[in-house]
């Protein structure tokens, strides 16, 4: 399992600037680490993939404990990244769907997702600091100058900023984890989702989940047989470089 996270670690990533154009790239390592976010801003692409099955019931899994970035958090179906050195990647449309579909075999084992059955609903831009105790996760002072953990005001090594795709797919499945990637999956429903956003201690969960949740996915969710009319081009920015604080607002809208 090292020798798999330290390989994943290499990858290269895209770096983008606020309105999701390319300015360079970096490795995965190079892209989390805080140091970097806090000092130079550092901003890469990535997608978050909702994958609903025919009861509409959303995939849902828990990461694993070997990643680098919110260990052992539930998320949504597939979160990663497009990558540099894959050319159909780097298309700022089309991309981050090869990503998807290449992410959900390597994290899931899905094989028979297809380009067409993935829906492009928005951009997010967020900001999350993951501290080394899972349990601190919800409680993380991410808008601080210089973001900390409950733990003695320890500052974290790792962290997220992140322009992030968001993709739906509708469609029944088969599944086979990898145990490097997720420990745990199920199926929830709408009505359950609600009720485990109130219990962070149970049912910890990652900073882009939670802001998608809390934000749009509901409003999907309740609509989800004509969710391809429901997407828009807008890059919504939920949260800033540590200390500049504020509310969500529109970079493009």
């Amino acid at each position: 399992k090292q020798w798999y996270q330290r390989r994943v670690r290499e990858e290269r990533v895209m770096l983008v600037d606020r309105y999701d154009k390319i300015v360079g790239d970096a490795s995965k390592e190079e892209a989390h680490l805080m140091n970097n976010i806090t000092h130079t801003g550092m901003l890469h692409r990535a997608f978050s993939l909702f994958l609903f099955n025919s009861n509409n019931q959303l995939l849902m899994q828990r990461r694993s404990a070997e990643k680098i970035t919110f260990p052992n958090l539930y998320t949504n179906t597939c979160c990663s990244h497009p990558l540099a050195t894959i050319t159909r990647e780097t298309d700022p449309v089309s991309g981050v769907k090869y990503a998807a579909i290449r992410r959900v075999k390597d994290e899931l084992g899905i094989t028979d997702i297809n380009f067409e059955d993935i829906h492009f609903m928005t951009r997010i831009i967020y900001f999350g600091a993951s501290c080394e105790n899972t349990a601190e996760q919800p409680t993380c002072n991410d808008n601080a100058a210089q973001p900390t953990c409950n733990d003695n005001a320890v500052q974290p090594t790792w962290g997220e900023h992140e322009l992030d795709h968001v993709l739906i797919v509708k469609k029944d499945v088969d599944f086979t984890p990898n145990p490097n990637e997720v420990s745990e999956t199920r199926y929830i429903s709408r009505n359950e989702l609600s009720g485990l956003l109130r219990d962070s201690q149970n049912f910890p969960i990652t900073p882009w989940f939670r802001i998608i949740a809390n934000s749009m996915l509901m409003g999907w969710w309740e609509e989800i047989e004509r969710v391809e009319r429901l997407g828009d081009n807008k890059i919504h920015e939920f949260s800033y470089p540590p200390g500049e604080g504020g509310s969500e607002r529109e970079v493009i809208g």
